[in-house]
């Protein structure tokens, strides 16, 4: 298969494309390096991005921007962020996506715990995230072609924690997260919300 990982620079990206390159043609895209480059809250960028790719069979989504804040010092733009950076952002990459993916491919997006388990200061993430969890219960009735979608829900990663400097006891490494994004690319539900912890 021919498959776009946006992301694929970042922590879990890095893992996805590194375990579907064992099989597939991997297209690695993010924001300042890869094969190609797209600004995820532009929808020009995503259209200019799928027109220097051409027909793809799958792809999976491991980035987007959202600010993490206590509520009352979350301004409209740190919400505009979320919005445009992480939602919209991969809602264009559906919608964008339909008219060059190939029959019968998946589109797989990126939620995260915190869209049912918050925690103060998730607010606008967890708002993002359920979103997207919506969007694409919904998309999955509608997409033509037999094209699929899913979306996987990862939890706190033990890179990103390390990388933080915080306790990273409880976080899953990116490679077994990366094995949700593999069972959706390569199984045959649509409209599901994968737990990435089932893959622990």
């Amino acid at each position: 298969m021919r498959i776009i990982v946006i992301g694929a620079t970042g922590t879990i990206g890095k893992a996805v494309a590194k375990q579907l390159a064992t099989e597939h043609e991997v297209i690695k895209v993010a924001s300042k390096s890869g094969d190609h480059r797209v600004d995820m809250s532009s929808k020009d960028s995503i259209e200019n991005m799928f027109r220097e790719v051409g027909p793809f069979d799958a792809l999976a989504c491991a980035a987007g921007v959202a600010r993490f804040a206590p509520l009352a010092e979350l301004s409209d733009e740190d919400f505009q962020t979320g919005l445009f950076g992480k939602l919209m952002g991969q809602v264009n990459l559906v919608r964008v996506g339909m008219n060059y993916i190939n029959d019968n491919g998946s589109f797989t997006l990126t939620s995260g715990v915190l869209s049912h388990q918050p925690m103060p200061g998730s607010a606008s993430i967890s708002m993002v995230n359920a979103g997207l969890e919506g969007f694409v219960r919904a998309a999955a009735l509608e997409l033509p072609r037999g094209i699929r979608i899913n979306v996987v829900s990862p939890p706190w990663v033990k890179e990103t924690l390390e990388a933080l400097g915080m306790d990273s006891s409880g976080g899953m490494p990116a490679q077994q997260v990366a094995q949700a994004y593999w069972a959706s690319i390569h199984g045959t539900r649509s409209g599901v919300v994968i737990n990435a912890k089932d893959f622990a």
